[in-house]
């Protein structure tokens, strides 16, 4: 057998060789020029940039921000959608421990709503909007139920009022199995389907033998713009107990002017004017607003108005609630609303029902990517009374009572707790 001899190499051969093979090698390992990068590997780019120019903290709540480009360039890099893109994405933004930090895409509802609170009286964000909402609605298709994976499972955490889970009879703490036969997406599940009914396989308890049921639900297109005040005008009711009357309010989202002056005027003129007591219950939903919310309770009243029409019957209107009132706050509780929690606390209003807040009280804003994506960020820490941070903190209620979601079959006991709280008080 002939053995193959090879050439020998002279120096300048074999030094140009070995320093071929040590740029191939750097190529190979080095990110992409950016020319050469995907979408996905630009908007990561994208994403660190603007967070090393605008969060909140300069020495970015201790982290090396630099070392976490380092860290998960790689994985950008490989990624092939936005939605992989998203969770190495999210997975870095997480080293900020901070909330209002977080990546978000077109295949979650929070994409829409949060999108839906920053546009409203903002020229300008509404006109980068344009882009990806040309008709001008910032809209999607869904039946208003939220959701939270436990154990792999994914339970509904709430239900906006009025929405279509709620009418189709959906509750909190089903388990839904799958959407037509397919997994549950919060989003492609009724893409294109409003109008039309879709069904939903849910279990209801423990035993799954006796308790999966198929539901039936007509998805809707929800404006972002508006949902939560609509949700909110749903919510209101005169609760009758024990001879009382309670009212009953669930402020989904305070960010907006129109539902802060909807409810003082169901307080002071409308719905809820005769209620010898409220429940205000800010759970779950965004928070965002003026914590001038609380006025209507703490501020000193002004001259009472009394009309008289042809009938004869006098109407008299007080400025100020100064009947009794309860808040009920959870995890889902955020931002403004856990101020309000805690303003509420520390001017001795009424007990406070419910579960401890998260403890996200920062000022954020998003970020639009050239995808349509955003970056929720962080961009002013946020004290109160001067001293007072509640960021990692949040509120811990007067009245702890804890809310298993796992099969809970539409049980609330917190609301419960927060009537009986209330009507302890009427006088």
């Amino acid at each position: 057998m002939k053995r193959l001899v090879l050439p020998k190499l002279n120096k300048f051969a074999t030094a140009t060789l070995i320093s071929f093979s040590v740029l191939l090698l750097l190529w190979l390992t080095s990110p992409l020029p950016k020319t050469l990068a995907t979408p996905e590997a630009k908007v990561f780019e994208q994403v660190w940039q603007t967070v090393n120019e605008n969060f909140y903290d300069p020495k970015f709540n201790g982290v090396n921000w630099t070392a976490m480009r380092e860290k998960y360039q790689p994985q950008a890099a490989r990624t092939k959608s936005s939605q992989e893109v998203a969770v190495v994405i999210n997975q870095m933004l997480s080293e900020l421990q901070t909330s209002h930090t977080r990546f978000y895409t077109q295949d979650e509802p929070a994409y829409y709503q949060l999108l839906g609170i920053f546009q409203t009286g903002n020229p300008k964000f509404q006109k980068e909007l344009r882009k990806f909402f040309p008709k001008g609605k910032i809209e999607y298709s869904g039946i208003g139920a939220f959701t939270k994976d436990i154990n792999g499972k994914t339970f509904i955490s709430a239900i906006l009022d009025g929405s279509p889970a709620a009418e189709a009879g959906l509750k909190v703490g089903d388990q839904l199995l799958n959407v037509d036969g397919r997994p549950y997406q919060a989003i492609q599940s009724f893409a294109e389907k409003a109008g039309q009914k879709v069904t939903l396989l849910i279990q209801r308890t423990l035993d799954a033998a006796n308790s999966r049921e198929k539901i039936a639900v007509t998805p809707k297109m929800f404006d972002a713009t508006t949902m939560f005040l609509e949700a909110q005008k749903a919510s209101t009711q005169v609760i009758e107990r024990n001879g009382k009357k309670i009212g009953y309010v669930h402020i989904w989202s305070n960010a907006a002017d129109p539902d802060q002056e909807k409810l003082r005027e169901d307080l002071i003129y409308n719905r809820l004017r005769n209620a010898e007591a409220l429940v205000l219950d800010l759970r779950d939903g965004w928070g965002g607003g003026d914590i001038g919310y609380l006025n209507i309770f703490t501020a000193k009243a002004g001259p009472s108005v009394t009309s008289i029409p042809r009938n004869g019957k006098k109407y008299t209107y007080i400025s100020q609630w100064k009947k009794p009132v309860v808040i009920v706050i959870n995890e889902g509780s955020r931002s403004s609303k856990e101020i309000l929690a805690y303003a509420f606390q520390e001017h001795k209003i009424g007990p406070v029902v419910g579960s401890k807040t998260t403890g996200a009280v920062v000022a954020g804003r998003p970020f639009l990517m050239p995808d349509g994506s955003f970056l929720y960020l962080a961009v002013s820490n946020v004290f109160i009374n001067d001293n007072q941070r509640l960021e990692g903190k949040g509120v811990t209620p007067d009245i702890n009572i804890p809310f298993p979601l796992e099969y809970a079959q539409g049980a609330d006991p917190q609301k419960e707790r927060a009537i009986e709280a209330v009507l302890a008080a009427v006088k």
